[in-house]
Parts: C-alpha cells; sequence; structure tokens
C-alpha cells in the first residue's frame, strides 16, 4: 500500500498536461489608424461613456430601458449563467466522486446475496463507493481550461449584445428624429404646394396661365403629399422596432432633443490599434473561443492515454438487519485502477485530428475578425470626417435654394418668370432639405458606429451592476476582466 502510495504522489508531481498551451497569435497591427485625427493620439474615443457621450436625456432612458428590458440581453445573461455552472461541474472532475447504494428486501422470499470474495451471504446492505481519476496527462486540466475559455467568451458575447444593444437603439433613435424632420419638411413643402394650387387655379379663371400649368402644380402638390404619408409610414415603423429593442410591445416613442439640436464631440480620437484586441467584446470573444479550443487539443490527447485512477469501496452487510451495524459485518476495500483505450485506439486518434483541425478553424476565425475590426474603425474614421463637411455644402446649398425659391416666387407674382421656374425651385428645395436630415442623421450616426467599432458602449445601469472584479449577471462568481490573459494561458 505504501508502494502504491509513493508511485501516485510521484506520477502527480510529474505528470503534465499534453497539447499545446495557448498563446495570443502574433498579429501583424498598424501602429496607428490611417484616418484617425492624430498619429499621435493615446486616449480613445471609446473610454468616454455612453452616458458622457450622448446628451439627449430622452435617448439616455431608452438606453436605460433597454439594458433592462431587452430580450435578446437576457437571453445572453442567461447563457452566462449556464457556462458558469458548467465551469463548476468541469472543476469537481478534481475531487474524488461518491455514491451510496443499499439494499432491504421487503416482498417476495428472500434471496441471500453473495459478493465474491465476501464469506457470508447477506440480505441486507449498505455501501459507498468512491472514484478518484489522477489527472496525470492533464486531461481534466485541459478539460477545465476550455470550459473556462467557453464562460469567457460567452461572458464576451454579453458584452457584444450590450454594444450592439446601446448602439442600435441610438441609431434608431436618431433614425426616428430624421423621419420627424423630414416630415416636418414635406408638411412645409405640401402647404406651399397647396398655396401655389390655390394661386393657380384663380389664375386658370383669370384665364391667365393654361389648364396645362395648373395640373402642373397640382401634380407636385399630390407628390408632396405622397411623400408625407410615406415619411409617416416610416416613422411608425421606426418607432415599432426601436420598441422591440426597448423589450416593449410597438407603440409610440417619446423624443427629446431635435436631430439638429444634438450634440457631437469636436474630436473623435481612435486611440491605439493595439487596444481593440483587448476591447472589443467580439475580439474578446473569439480569442476566448480560440483558447478554449487550443485546450481541447489537450483533451482529445490525454484520452488516448491510459487513465489512472483510485477506487475503493466500502460497507457493511448482514442477513438480518437488526445486525447491519455490527463490526463483523464491514467491508472495504481500496486500489488503483488503470483504464485505457484498445479498440477505439484509432477513433480516439480522429478525435485528436478534429479538435486541430477546429482549433485551425476558430484561429482562422479569429484571425478574420480582427480585420473586419481594423475596417470598421476606418470605415467609420472616414465617415465621421466626411459626413461633417457634407453637412456643411448641404446647408450651404440648401440657404442658396431657398434664395432662389424666394426669387423665383416673386418673380412669378410679378409675372416676370413662368411657373417653370417654381416649379424647379420649389422641387429642389425639396429634395435637398431632405437630404439635408440625412446627413445630419449621418454624422450622428458615423460617431455612433466609431464608439460601436472601438469597443466601446457602456452604459451607466450596465456600470453601476458590475461589481469591482465581477461580470454582470454571473451571481456573484468573479470573473476576469476584459483584456486579462485567456483561459488556458502559458
Amino acid at each position: 500500500m505504501r508502494m502504491i502510495a509513493c508511485v501516485i504522489t510521484l506520477l502527480l508531481v510529474t505528470g503534465c498536461a499534453v497539447g499545446p498551451d495557448y498563446s495570443r497569435p502574433d498579429l501583424q497591427m498598424p501602429t496607428g489608424f490611417r484616418m484617425a485625427v492624430s498619429d499621435q493620439e493615446t486616449q480613445s474615443f471609446a473610454n468616454l461613456p455612453w452616458w458622457d457621450l450622448l446628451q439627449d436625456e430622452e435617448l439616455r432612458r431608452l438606453i436605460r430601458i433597454a439594458l433592462a428590458e431587452n430580450k435578446d440581453l437576457q437571453r445572453a445573461v442567461a447563457s452566462v449563467e449556464e457556462f458558469q455552472s458548467r465551469l463548476l461541474i468541469s472543476k469537481m472532475d478534481f475531487a474524488p466522486k461518491a455514491d451510496v447504494t443499499a439494499n432491504a428486501p421487503s416482498f417476495g422470499r428472500k434471496a441471500n446475496f453473495l459478493f465474491p470474495g465476501f464469506p457470508n451471504p447477506f440480505n441486507y446492505y449498505l455501501q459507498g463507493n468512491l472514484s478518484w481519476e489522477l489527472d496525470i496527462w492533464g486531461r481534466v486540466r485541459r478539460s477545465n481550461e476550455a470550459a473556462r475559455g467557453d464562460l469567457l467568451a460567452r461572458e464576451e458575447a454579453r458584452r457584444a449584445v450590450v454594444l450592439q444593444l446601446v448602439s442600435g437603439v441610438a441609431e434608431a433613435y436618431f433614425e426616428l428624429l430624421q423621419f420627424d424632420m423630414q416630415l416636418g419638411v414635406a408638411q412645409r413643402t405640401l402647404k406651399s404646394w397647396e398655396e401655389s394650387v390655390r394661386i393657380a387655379e384663380a389664375r386658370l379663371r383669370q384665364g391667365m396661365i393654361s389648364r396645362i400649368d395648373a395640373d402642373q402644380f397640382e401634380a407636385e402638390r399630390a407628390n408632396a403629399a405622397a411623400r408625407a404619408a410615406e415619411l409617416t409610414r416610416q416613422m411608425v415603423q421606426k418607432e415599432n422596432q426601436l420598441s422591440i429593442l426597448l423589450g416593449r410591445p410597438p407603440g409610440q416613442v417619446a423624443r427629446g432633443r431635435s436631430l439638429t439640436e444634438q450634440v457631437l464631440p469636436p474630436e473623435v480620437p481612435a486611440g491605439l490599434p493595439s487596444e481593440l484586441l483587448q476591447r472589443r467584446p467580439d475580439l474578446v470573444q473569439a480569442e476566448q473561443e480560440l483558447a478554449a479550443a487550443t485546450a481541447r487539443i489537450g483533451v482529445a490527447k490525454a484520452d488516448r492515454f491510459p487513465k489512472l485512477s483510485i477506487t475503493g469501496i466500502l460497507g457493511v452487510a448482514s442477513p438480518q438487519f437488526s445486525r447491519l451495524i455490527a463490526n463483523e459485518t464491514a467491508f472495504g476495500v481500496v486500489g488503483p485502477g488503470l483504464a485505457g483505450p484498445l479498440l477505439n485506439a484509432q477513433i480516439l486518434g480522429f478525435q485528436q485530428d478534429a479538435a486541430e483541425a477546429q482549433g485551425r478553424e476558430v484561429l482562422a476565425r479569429y484571425e478574420q475578425a480582427v480585420l473586419v475590426a481594423f475596417r470598421e474603425v476606418e470605415d467609420a474614421l472616414v465617415a465621421v470626417r466626411t459626413s461633417r463637411e457634407q453637412r456643411d455644402a448641404q446647408a450651404q446649398q440648401v440657404d442658396a435654394l431657398r434664395s432662389a425659391l424666394r426669387l423665383a416666387n416673386l418673380r412669378y407674382k410679378g409675372g416676370l418668370a413662368n411657373y417653370l421656374d417654381v416649379l424647379v425651385a420649389q422641387r429642389n428645395l425639396f429634395e435637398a432639405e431632405l437630404a439635408l436630415t440625412g446627413t445630419h442623421r449621418l454624422q450622428l450616426v458615423s460617431v455612433v458606429q466609431l464608439y460601436k467599432a472601438l469597443g466601446g458602449g457602456w452604459s451607466p445601469l450596465d456600470m453601476a451592476q458590475q461589481q469591482p472584479g465581477q461580470a454582470p449577471g454571473t451571481r456573484g462568481h468573479a470573473l476576469p476582466a476584459a483584456g486579462t490573459s485567456p483561459a488556458g494561458h502559458g
């Protein structure tokens, strides 16, 4: 027995985990973003919280509601809790497993049992079974590393849902404000065309214009009425979409500041590209999935080696229930057990090949996610820069077209111009005003998209619920913060 204990101790001390240890892939990253404000920027725009960035109190309230009621986020939180329990289950593989069996015949003829090695037959017994796998090859350790990677990946998936939800609410809200503004433009234009139709009908009766001229004014009025109806439809549908994000049935959504009253930051520095690997939830999730896949290679390799375990039984047995706890009824045995693959060795080899192929697949997916992240940041940066220039140019265009329309109306009423000048001027102004509202929204949305691409997006409610060293929705179990070493590192 002492010899067995010494051998087991030696194996535990010298045992190692087979399979590769995880390390972050060596990726070629740029030193800075091409469209960044300054190459020397180190403080990222994404470090600012949403409640400092978005100064529309109604929008803040909608974001808080979405974080509390959105069903996709609730599902993501439940998924984190599920995998947290799975990690705890995996950790129990380090501990011995024990169970208890008992027998007490109550019906029929009592037949005495006789176990091999047990000298006397018996009717009643109480038996405890013990089994403890010695993790010589690191199968249990790698399995725990994989479970931890899965858990951290799910936590980052929850963060990604938060980021997507907050940005989605903001973008939908800005689109709703755009429809409000466009509907106002369409209604003002409709009133203007109604006035033009009234004047045209009066001139038609006076014989100053033809029926064709009057019909042209009526056609433009009908077009403006149709656009107003279309914008009303889009506005209601956007309210319905936003209501679903809020976890509510479709209904009206309150507004705060108008589209043109929204506050934009003067500069939006991107920070360092390397920060994306630690901040963006989808990249951290992809890396944790890679760490889990790497650990599963070790599990597959360890399965091909024999498993050494300590097993034992301890119990009491007696022909009579009254003598069940007597000294002479006790029995027990303990010893090492060895189990290894034989006929399924080839299958286990295929399973290892599958695990290694899955690791290469996850690695390629991680590298692709990093490339897409860099592209999204660059796209958002150029959108922020150009949307401001586009808005200024379109605002100048609208001012010029308003002046042209005013002069055309004066000339038309004075008989110095025909109806065509008014039609063209009014139509051009209408389209330019609609385009300007779209550019106002584009400028706001591009800032939101940059914030999202940089991996920002925490909300006041989300941060308030998070305890130090704890991820939201994890029921008191501590998790490392984003950017810490993934599962199985080293």
